[in-house]
């Protein structure tokens, strides 16, 4: 069962489209993120299934009951969602068990329940015992762990977590990704979280959607969107995948291409046509080999134990490529690349099928 199904959903601020007719559906216990850069739409987006926004256009149901449609608007507070803000908006004056049990106060909970709620959400999240410790003196990884406990007292059935992590260091991030791991595998909910660090996204999401300019432009499992993306967009944004021209000879699937001057196999869509296509190369998957097309080797750089190598294909010099190496060249010339893997992106009037809703087993 879906949790939360959009159709057609529209937001116009200041004479400006901000989303432009988006459909999603988010089954029960599915972590899925809504991914893309800055401005693109994903925390209004996020902001509208909440209620704090009202929407131009379309409907959005939990469970199946319409919250918002043209003429409805519930509010916030009768949709039983709980929201983590990258600001965590956790009160200085009260300490953490104050925190997480202000909602349950304000709905007027019998004080035994909101001590045992509390209690029970700050284990969830690794911080049994924190209860009269003021905020002041947590980490900060700490005072995001109170703000997602402030949520799950609530006990909502969904989680809505905008930029959770984008206030934290380097370290901290790493560790509040583990976290948030061990949560959805603890309590089942149903999380989207919004983010514009794929990293955090590809580790954490059974699904991702990309956002572009108000728009999903594809929604799929992580390794999915890695191997196949739908268009040049979602590849790039995606581990700067480098878009290539390419010849399609036969359709296939697997595609026939001739790429650079040779001809060799790429994985493809179905619906291709014979001609001009462009195809999505990972820089994982482009090596220096005896064999494969040649390139002119202009800089090399040293990337933990490996060497990133930035070269030109000799059969199209305006074209400037990344591949990797275990050892670096002895110079600067020419080099035979392989490649092991590639990817032929669907043309203008293609796309990938839609994945459906659904909740994809953890590790």
């Amino acid at each position: 069962m879906a949790v939360v199904t959009i159709a057609d959903l529209g937001f116009t601020a200041g004479g400006a489209q901000i989303l432009d007719r988006v459909g999603l559906e988010i089954a029960e216990g599915e972590f899925l993120a809504l991914l893309g850069p800055s401005g693109c739409g994903k925390s209004t987006l996020l902001r509208l299934i909440a209620g704090f926004e009202r929407a131009s256009t379309g409907e959005i149901r939990l469970d199946g009951r319409p919250v918002s449609a043209p003429g409805l608007h519930v509010p916030p507070e009768d949709r039983q969602i709980g929201m983590v803000f990258q600001s965590y908006a956790l009160w200085p004056h009260m300490d953490v068990a104050g925190n997480v049990g202000y909602g349950l106060r304000v709905r007027r909970l019998p004080a035994s329940e909101r001590i045992a709620r509390v209690a029970q959400a700050l284990e969830t999240v690794g911080l049994g015992g924190f209860q009269n410790r003021r905020v002041q003196s947590l980490s900060g990884g700490q005072r995001q762990r109170v703000a997602l406990a402030r949520c799950l007292a609530m006990r909502p059935r969904l989680l809505l977590l905008d930029e959770p992590l984008a206030n934290l260091d380097a370290h901290l991030r790493e560790t509040m990704v583990e976290e948030f791991r061990r949560l959805h595998r603890a309590t089942g909910a149903t999380i989207l979280y919004v983010t514009h660090d794929q990293a955090e996204a590809m580790a954490l999401a059974d699904r991702i959607a990309v956002m572009d300019s108000g728009r999903i432009l594809q929604l799929a499992p992580p390794d999915r969107l890695w191997r196949e993306p739908a268009c040049a967009t979602v590849a790039q944004f995606l581990g700067r995948g480098q878009i290539v021209p390419v010849e399609v000879i036969a359709p296939g699937p697997p595609a026939r291409v001739r790429l650079f001057g040779q001809e060799l196999i790429l994985r493809a869509p179905h619906g291709l046509s014979p001609g001009p296509a462009r195809a999505c190369l990972r820089r994982t998957d482009l090596h220096p080999a005896t064999e494969g097309f040649p390139a002119l080797l202009a800089d090399s750089r040293r990337l933990g134990d490996r060497h990133i190598l930035t070269l030109s294909p000799e059969d199209t010099p305006d074209v400037l490529l990344r591949a990797e190496a275990a050892y670096p060249p002895a110079a600067n010339g020419v080099l035979r690349i392989r490649v092991a893997d590639g990817w032929v992106l669907p043309g203008p009037t293609e796309s990938l099928p839609a994945q459906p809703a659904r909740r994809t087993p953890r590790a």
